[in-house]
Protein backbone atom coordinates (compact mmCIF):
# COMPACT_ATOMS: atom_id res chain seq x y z
CA UNK A 1 0.00 0.00 0.00
CA UNK A 2 2.99 2.26 0.66
CA UNK A 3 4.24 1.73 -2.92
CA UNK A 4 0.89 2.73 -4.24
CA UNK A 5 0.66 6.19 -2.61
CA UNK A 6 4.41 6.76 -3.78
CA UNK A 7 3.29 5.89 -7.07
CA UNK A 8 0.34 8.18 -6.94
CA UNK A 9 2.09 11.10 -5.24
CA UNK A 10 4.60 10.97 -8.82
CA UNK A 11 1.79 11.01 -10.65
CA UNK A 12 0.37 13.86 -8.76
CA UNK A 13 3.33 15.68 -9.28
CA UNK A 14 3.38 15.13 -13.33
CA UNK A 15 0.08 16.01 -13.30
CA UNK A 16 0.56 19.65 -12.10
CA UNK A 17 3.05 20.42 -14.46
CA UNK A 18 0.59 18.71 -17.20
CA UNK A 19 -1.79 21.46 -15.99
CA UNK A 20 0.94 24.56 -17.34
CA UNK A 21 1.56 22.28 -20.21
CA UNK A 22 -2.22 23.53 -21.66
CA UNK A 23 -1.34 27.11 -21.71
CA UNK A 24 -1.42 28.54 -24.92
CA UNK A 25 2.32 27.90 -27.15
CA UNK A 26 3.31 25.89 -24.58
CA UNK A 27 4.69 22.61 -26.94
CA UNK A 28 3.68 20.38 -24.00
CA UNK A 29 0.51 20.78 -24.88
CA UNK A 30 1.28 17.80 -27.39
CA UNK A 31 1.18 15.33 -24.47
CA UNK A 32 -1.76 13.73 -23.69
CA UNK A 33 -4.43 14.07 -20.93
CA UNK A 34 -2.98 12.26 -18.00
CA UNK A 35 0.80 11.68 -19.29
CA UNK A 36 3.11 11.69 -16.88
CA UNK A 37 5.89 15.04 -17.43
CA UNK A 38 8.15 13.13 -14.62
CA UNK A 39 8.43 9.92 -16.69
CA UNK A 40 9.01 11.16 -19.80
CA UNK A 41 11.73 13.28 -18.23
CA UNK A 42 13.37 9.82 -16.58
CA UNK A 43 12.93 8.17 -20.34
CA UNK A 44 14.64 11.53 -21.58
CA UNK A 45 12.32 12.60 -24.47
CA UNK A 46 11.84 15.88 -22.46
CA UNK A 47 15.00 17.73 -20.99
CA UNK A 48 15.01 18.38 -17.49
CA UNK A 49 13.51 22.23 -18.36
CA UNK A 50 10.45 20.05 -20.14
CA UNK A 51 11.71 20.54 -23.72
CA UNK A 52 10.95 18.62 -26.52
CA UNK A 53 13.72 18.28 -29.45
CA UNK A 54 12.42 17.13 -32.61
CA UNK A 55 14.23 13.34 -32.54
CA UNK A 56 11.77 13.31 -29.67
CA UNK A 57 9.16 14.85 -30.54
CA UNK A 58 8.98 12.19 -33.93
CA UNK A 59 9.65 9.57 -31.13
CA UNK A 60 6.96 10.62 -29.04
CA UNK A 61 4.53 11.00 -31.75
CA UNK A 62 4.70 7.42 -33.07
CA UNK A 63 4.53 5.69 -29.58
CA UNK A 64 1.70 8.12 -28.36
CA UNK A 65 -0.24 6.91 -31.94
CA UNK A 66 0.64 3.58 -31.47
CA UNK A 67 -0.86 3.31 -28.07
CA UNK A 68 -4.01 5.08 -29.77
CA UNK A 69 -4.22 2.46 -32.28
CA UNK A 70 -3.52 -0.44 -29.74
CA UNK A 71 -5.74 0.32 -26.47
CA UNK A 72 -8.72 -0.62 -27.92
CA UNK A 73 -7.98 -3.96 -28.97
CA UNK A 74 -6.15 -4.42 -25.32
CA UNK A 75 -9.45 -4.36 -23.18
CA UNK A 76 -10.05 -7.39 -21.66
CA UNK A 77 -6.96 -8.76 -21.76
CA UNK A 78 -4.33 -10.06 -18.68
CA UNK A 79 -1.04 -10.13 -20.55
CA UNK A 80 1.10 -7.87 -23.08
CA UNK A 81 4.69 -8.83 -23.95
CA UNK A 82 6.69 -5.93 -25.90
CA UNK A 83 8.81 -7.64 -28.28
CA UNK A 84 12.66 -6.01 -28.79
CA UNK A 85 11.59 -3.29 -26.33
CA UNK A 86 14.85 -1.16 -26.48
CA UNK A 87 14.44 1.52 -24.22
CA UNK A 88 10.63 0.74 -23.17
CA UNK A 89 9.47 3.93 -24.73
CA UNK A 90 6.24 1.93 -25.69
CA UNK A 91 5.99 -0.16 -22.60
CA UNK A 92 6.26 2.78 -19.96
CA UNK A 93 4.01 5.25 -22.12
CA UNK A 94 1.52 2.30 -22.10
CA UNK A 95 1.53 1.15 -18.56
CA UNK A 96 1.36 5.26 -18.02
CA UNK A 97 -2.02 5.59 -20.25
CA UNK A 98 -3.33 2.73 -20.21
CA UNK A 99 -2.40 -0.20 -18.23
CA UNK A 100 -1.55 1.30 -14.78
CA UNK A 101 -5.49 1.67 -14.19
CA UNK A 102 -6.12 -2.12 -15.02
CA UNK A 103 -4.40 -4.02 -11.98
CA UNK A 104 -5.61 -7.35 -13.80
CA UNK A 105 -3.24 -6.49 -16.41
CA UNK A 106 1.09 -7.26 -16.58
CA UNK A 107 3.82 -6.13 -19.30
CA UNK A 108 6.47 -8.27 -20.29
CA UNK A 109 9.26 -6.14 -21.89
CA UNK A 110 11.54 -8.18 -23.80
CA UNK A 111 14.99 -7.09 -24.52
CA UNK A 112 18.63 -8.77 -24.89
CA UNK A 113 20.46 -6.01 -23.96
CA UNK A 114 20.84 -6.25 -20.45
CA UNK A 115 22.82 -2.65 -19.93
CA UNK A 116 18.92 -1.56 -21.18
CA UNK A 117 17.19 -3.92 -18.92
CA UNK A 118 18.89 -2.21 -15.69
CA UNK A 119 18.05 1.39 -17.04
CA UNK A 120 14.71 0.50 -17.66
CA UNK A 121 13.96 -1.17 -14.15
CA UNK A 122 15.38 1.61 -12.44
CA UNK A 123 13.00 3.98 -13.99
CA UNK A 124 10.18 1.48 -13.37
CA UNK A 125 10.53 1.46 -9.55
CA UNK A 126 10.83 5.55 -9.56
CA UNK A 127 7.45 5.97 -11.68
CA UNK A 128 5.89 3.01 -9.06
CA UNK A 129 5.43 0.47 -12.13
CA UNK A 130 5.04 -2.86 -10.35
CA UNK A 131 3.61 -4.96 -13.11
CA UNK A 132 6.60 -4.53 -15.50
CA UNK A 133 8.36 -7.42 -15.87
CA UNK A 134 11.93 -7.02 -17.60
CA UNK A 135 13.11 -10.84 -19.17
CA UNK A 136 16.92 -10.34 -20.85
CA UNK A 137 16.46 -12.31 -23.80
CA UNK A 138 16.55 -12.43 -27.47
CA UNK A 139 12.80 -12.83 -29.07
CA UNK A 140 13.84 -16.35 -29.92
CA UNK A 141 14.82 -17.02 -26.98
CA UNK A 142 12.06 -15.88 -25.14
CA UNK A 143 9.99 -18.12 -26.89
CA UNK A 144 10.79 -21.21 -25.29
CA UNK A 145 11.98 -18.91 -21.37
CA UNK A 146 10.09 -20.32 -18.59
CA UNK A 147 10.47 -16.68 -17.06
CA UNK A 148 7.71 -15.92 -19.26
CA UNK A 149 4.20 -17.13 -19.28
CA UNK A 150 2.98 -19.99 -21.76
CA UNK A 151 0.54 -17.91 -22.89
CA UNK A 152 0.23 -14.09 -23.29
CA UNK A 153 -3.01 -12.18 -24.74
CA UNK A 154 -0.74 -9.63 -26.53
CA UNK A 155 2.13 -8.96 -28.90
CA UNK A 156 3.79 -5.76 -29.61
CA UNK A 157 6.93 -5.17 -31.88
CA UNK A 158 7.87 -1.56 -32.48
CA UNK A 159 10.46 -1.43 -35.43
CA UNK A 160 11.88 -5.05 -35.04
CA UNK A 161 14.67 -5.33 -37.77
CA UNK A 162 14.17 -7.41 -40.62
CA UNK A 163 13.38 -10.90 -39.68
CA UNK A 164 12.85 -9.64 -35.82
CA UNK A 165 9.71 -9.32 -37.37
CA UNK A 166 8.73 -12.96 -38.23
CA UNK A 167 10.60 -13.49 -34.89
CA UNK A 168 7.96 -11.84 -33.19
CA UNK A 169 4.81 -13.67 -35.39
CA UNK A 170 6.20 -16.68 -34.08
CA UNK A 171 6.48 -15.84 -30.69
CA UNK A 172 2.86 -14.88 -30.59
CA UNK A 173 1.83 -17.47 -32.59
CA UNK A 174 3.56 -19.87 -29.80
CA UNK A 175 2.15 -18.03 -27.09
CA UNK A 176 -1.31 -18.25 -28.82
CA UNK A 177 -1.96 -14.40 -28.39
CA UNK A 178 -5.30 -12.94 -29.06
CA UNK A 179 -3.95 -9.71 -30.37
CA UNK A 180 -0.70 -8.62 -32.44
CA UNK A 181 0.67 -5.37 -33.42
CA UNK A 182 3.62 -4.44 -35.41
CA UNK A 183 5.57 -2.08 -37.13
CA UNK A 184 8.07 -3.80 -39.07
CA UNK A 185 11.64 -2.38 -39.71
CA UNK A 186 14.47 -3.17 -42.28
CA UNK A 187 12.84 -5.98 -44.87
CA UNK A 188 15.87 -6.79 -46.16
CA UNK A 189 15.49 -10.54 -46.57
CA UNK A 190 13.28 -10.70 -49.59
CA UNK A 191 15.28 -8.48 -51.50
CA UNK A 192 18.32 -10.99 -50.74
CA UNK A 193 15.77 -14.02 -51.65
CA UNK A 194 14.72 -11.90 -55.07
CA UNK A 195 18.31 -11.14 -56.08
CA UNK A 196 18.80 -15.29 -55.85
CA UNK A 197 15.37 -15.84 -57.35
CA UNK A 198 16.15 -16.26 -61.37
CA UNK A 199 14.13 -18.53 -63.55
CA UNK A 200 15.58 -20.55 -66.00
CA UNK A 201 13.30 -18.61 -68.27
CA UNK A 202 12.53 -15.03 -68.05
CA UNK A 203 9.55 -14.17 -66.80
CA UNK A 204 7.82 -10.69 -67.09
CA UNK A 205 7.11 -10.54 -63.43
CA UNK A 206 10.68 -10.32 -62.41
CA UNK A 207 11.23 -7.14 -63.99
CA UNK A 208 9.29 -5.67 -60.90
CA UNK A 209 12.76 -6.63 -58.87
CA UNK A 210 15.41 -5.82 -61.81
CA UNK A 211 16.75 -2.71 -60.56
CA UNK A 212 18.07 -2.71 -57.05
CA UNK A 213 15.87 0.31 -55.88
CA UNK A 214 13.24 -1.79 -57.23
CA UNK A 215 14.35 -4.76 -55.19
CA UNK A 216 14.80 -3.23 -52.30
CA UNK A 217 10.95 -1.61 -52.36
CA UNK A 218 9.30 -4.60 -54.16
CA UNK A 219 11.20 -6.55 -51.38
CA UNK A 220 9.59 -4.71 -48.23
CA UNK A 221 6.07 -4.88 -49.57
CA UNK A 222 6.27 -8.51 -50.74
CA UNK A 223 7.43 -9.23 -46.89
CA UNK A 224 4.50 -7.48 -45.25
CA UNK A 225 2.00 -8.93 -47.66
CA UNK A 226 2.95 -12.74 -46.96
CA UNK A 227 3.37 -11.64 -43.33
CA UNK A 228 -0.07 -10.57 -43.40
CA UNK A 229 -1.41 -13.27 -45.54
CA UNK A 230 0.48 -15.96 -43.22
CA UNK A 231 -1.37 -14.04 -39.63
CA UNK A 232 -4.81 -14.49 -41.98
CA UNK A 233 -4.10 -17.87 -42.87
CA UNK A 234 -3.78 -18.53 -39.17
CA UNK A 235 -6.93 -17.10 -38.28
CA UNK A 236 -6.41 -13.79 -37.10
CA UNK A 237 -8.04 -10.66 -38.89
CA UNK A 238 -5.82 -8.48 -40.24
CA UNK A 239 -5.44 -4.59 -40.51
CA UNK A 240 -2.62 -2.97 -42.47
CA UNK A 241 -2.68 1.04 -42.27
CA UNK A 242 -0.17 4.08 -41.65
CA UNK A 243 1.00 4.64 -38.27
CA UNK A 244 2.11 8.26 -38.40
CA UNK A 245 2.26 10.97 -41.04
CA UNK A 246 5.67 9.81 -43.04
CA UNK A 247 7.49 13.19 -42.02
CA UNK A 248 7.87 11.87 -38.53
CA UNK A 249 8.85 8.28 -39.62
CA UNK A 250 9.49 6.03 -43.00
CA UNK A 251 9.10 2.75 -41.00
CA UNK A 252 5.73 3.55 -40.80
CA UNK A 253 3.84 -0.11 -41.64
CA UNK A 254 1.40 -1.20 -39.16
CA UNK A 255 -0.04 -4.39 -38.66
CA UNK A 256 -2.92 -4.88 -36.65
CA UNK A 257 -3.93 -8.92 -36.39
CA UNK A 258 -6.73 -9.83 -33.90
CA UNK A 259 -7.39 -13.47 -33.68
CA UNK A 260 -11.09 -14.61 -35.07
CA UNK A 261 -11.09 -18.15 -35.51
CA UNK A 262 -8.80 -21.37 -35.99
CA UNK A 263 -7.59 -20.92 -39.29
CA UNK A 264 -8.57 -19.32 -42.62
CA UNK A 265 -8.38 -21.93 -45.87
CA UNK A 266 -8.86 -18.92 -48.33
CA UNK A 267 -5.77 -17.17 -47.04
CA UNK A 268 -3.94 -20.08 -47.03
CA UNK A 269 -4.85 -20.90 -50.59
CA UNK A 270 -3.69 -17.24 -51.41
CA UNK A 271 -0.63 -17.75 -49.68
CA UNK A 272 0.16 -20.83 -51.43
CA UNK A 273 -0.81 -19.18 -54.99
CA UNK A 274 1.36 -16.01 -54.60
CA UNK A 275 4.47 -18.31 -53.48
CA UNK A 276 4.21 -20.19 -56.55
CA UNK A 277 4.32 -17.46 -58.44
CA UNK A 278 7.68 -15.87 -56.20
CA UNK A 279 8.99 -18.64 -54.58
CA UNK A 280 10.60 -17.15 -51.09
CA UNK A 281 11.82 -19.70 -48.39
CA UNK A 282 11.62 -16.99 -45.48
CA UNK A 283 13.10 -17.74 -42.39
CA UNK A 284 8.84 -17.25 -41.07
CA UNK A 285 7.94 -20.53 -42.43
CA UNK A 286 10.44 -22.36 -40.42
CA UNK A 287 10.42 -20.04 -37.42
CA UNK A 288 6.18 -20.30 -36.94
CA UNK A 289 4.73 -23.27 -35.02
CA UNK A 290 2.76 -26.00 -37.15
CA UNK A 291 -0.84 -24.81 -37.60
CA UNK A 292 -3.62 -26.39 -36.04
CA UNK A 293 -5.87 -28.92 -38.22
CA UNK A 294 -8.28 -27.05 -39.78
CA UNK A 295 -11.81 -29.02 -40.19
Amino acid sequence: MQQNRKSKHRFDKGAKNKDDAKKPGNELSELWPGQSVELLKSLHILTRDGKLNQDSRRKLKQVQHLVQAIKPHLEGLKSVADLGAGKSYLGFILYDLWLRERPETRLYAVEQRKELIESCKLVASRSGFDRISFAPFSILEATQAKDLPETIDAVTALHACDTATDEAIAFALKKDAKFIALVPCCQAEVARLLQDEKSRESRPIETLWRHGIHRREFGSHLTNVIRSLFLESRGYKVRVTELIGWEHSMKNELILAEKVQRGNKQAKAQLEVLLQQIPLPMRLFDLAPPEDVIN
